[in-house]
């Protein structure tokens, strides 16, 4: 399902109109970003849990030529399924 498709579903749900949706959903999206961005942690019961966490340095090696590299550490985002949503993809 891509943004269109979820903007014309929720839509459906809600009854109301595709740009009043659209623009809630972006609106979801924006503090969500903003909140993970500044190191916050988003729970949604029942959904999940969005999280920054921490990926440390490590040596790689450059698929093309074999050369080892250095991969310099990064922030990364986490998300963690709620029990509701593995239970509904377990039972489908």
């Amino acid at each position: 399902m891509n943004k269109p498709e979820l903007v014309n579903a929720v839509a459906a749900v809600t009854e109301e109109r595709k740009a009043a949706t659209g623009a809630m959903i972006d609106a979801v999206i924006v503090t969500i970003t903003d909140a993970v961005t500044t190191g916050d942690t988003v729970q949604l019961i029942g959904f999940g849990s969005f999280s920054t966490g921490a990926r440390a340095a490590r040596a790689g090696r450059n698929p093309a030529t074999g050369a080892e590299i250095q991969i310099p550490a990064a922030k990364t985002v986490k998300f963690t399924a709620g029990k509701a949503l593995k239970d509904a993809v377990n039972a489908s």
